[in-house]
């Protein structure tokens, strides 16, 4: 597996989140159990910008680990 699929996959899931957080709060009418899988799809967004947004120097933290390549 790719880096690049790896954050797709992750960005994917965390828009599923949102949309389900979001079925189930209009379903149930409950707060708590959507609110957490917001928070959940929050935590996966920032980890994803993390990795791909470049530092100052320029080079995104995703970009040294695909230069290095295999060991």
């Amino acid at each position: 597996m790719t880096t690049d699929l790896v954050l797709s996959i992750v960005m994917l899931a965390a828009i599923l989140l949102l949309l389900g957080a979001y079925a189930l709060w209009k379903r149930t009418g409950e707060a708590k159990q959507p609110a957490l899988m917001v928070v959940l799809a929050l935590v996966a967004i920032a980890n994803v910008l993390i990795w791909t947004v470049p530092t100052s120097d320029g080079t995104a933290p995703v970009d040294r680990i695909e230069d290095a390549g295999p060991r």
